[in-house]
């Protein structure tokens, strides 16, 4: 199970030199892969989390970030595509994907934030058939040479649109989502999963599952899918209780649970503090999220 790390990108500790520092960090100690994500507002009223409150552009982001690193893939997980139109993004992926050398894995999301949708002048409804069309009309864009694309939500008149992506054919196409019929969208039409935060890691085996048999129905070839979990670590100094949740004890409890979880058939995990309340909020003490972020890297480092 490849390893990865989530980049800085969300409250005080979202900087610039520190987001230069865990990627430099990251790719030095074996690290392959590193990550961002998508916010684009937090309530007025109500409270999404701490986390949540102040995120940066992940595209942007990840762009600074191969001019930094050599090696680590760089993967976005995820942007909603509802939020963007098929031509636009895709000029962005490719984009990155050059600028990168080919190391963006692109990872696309439904959205769930209704005040979002609002923000982005998007109708809620119907966003997963939406989803799905913008998705074909993404590989279309990348791999025809004369892009002639009509659907229901999305329609490219005839053009040539240059440069393709330099992953051919295309950078991979990863799904967020927890719902049946999400995860079953992903064995159908993409190239892997990423998991939400808050997935209940207990039942991964049967969810894995589920993908891959949603691949055999559609005729594809379920070894190929990659599947992606976002690694919300509590590390404790003492062992914890023996009914704990995954990826809650000390380090020697955690990296049984990356051995059983690679067992189970996760491909890739990624260490992401961002979701670690104590490190990505505003409130958080900048200094003290950087000590707990390079503590966490050399405690799992690939390379150790």
């Amino acid at each position: 199970m490849r390893l990865g790390f989530g980049l800085p990108v969300s409250g005080s500790w979202a900087r610039t030199p520190n987001l230069v520092r865990i990627a430099t960090r990251a790719e030095e100690l074996g690290y392959d892969s590193l990550w961002s994500f998508q916010r684009l507002l937090h309530p007025a009223e109500g409270d999404w989390g701490p986390m949540y409150r102040a995120v940066q552009d992940p595209l942007i982001t990840l762009a600074h970030v191969a001019a930094v690193t050599e090696r680590a893939r760089l993967g976005v997980a995820v942007v909603n595509a509802p939020f963007y139109s098929p031509i636009l993004l895709a000029k962005q992926l490719s984009t990155l994907d050059e600028l990168s050398g080919g190391r963006l894995d692109a990872g696309l999301g439904l959205g769930w934030a209704k005040e979002e949708f609002v923000a982005a002048g998007v109708d809620y409804a119907r966003r997963g058939d939406r989803t799905e069309e913008f998705i074909a009309c993404l590989k279309a864009i990348w791999t025809q040479q004369v892009v002639d694309f009509e659907g229901e939500f999305y329609r490219v008149p005839p053009a040539q649109v240059e440069p393709k992506p330099l992953q051919r054919p295309h950078p991979p196409l990863l799904l967020g989502g927890a719902a049946e019929r999400a995860l079953r969208r992903v064995g159908r039409i993409a190239d892997g999963w990423i998991s939400v935060s808050r997935h209940d890691l207990r039942g991964i085996g049967a969810d894995l599952e589920l993908m891959r048999g949603a691949a055999r129905d559609a005729g594809r070839d379920p070894d190929r899918l990659r599947f992606i979990i976002r690694g919300v670590l509590e590390l404790t100094e003492r062992p914890a209780a023996a009914d704990r949740r995954p990826l809650q004890g000390d380090a020697d409890q955690i990296r049984e649970d990356f051995d059983q979880l690679a067992a189970e058939g996760v491909t890739e995990l990624f260490i992401d503090l961002n979701f670690d309340p104590e490190v990505g909020s505003p409130d958080a003490d900048p200094e003290e999220s950087m000590r707990r972020a390079e503590h966490l890297l050399t405690t799992f480092a690939p390379q150790s």
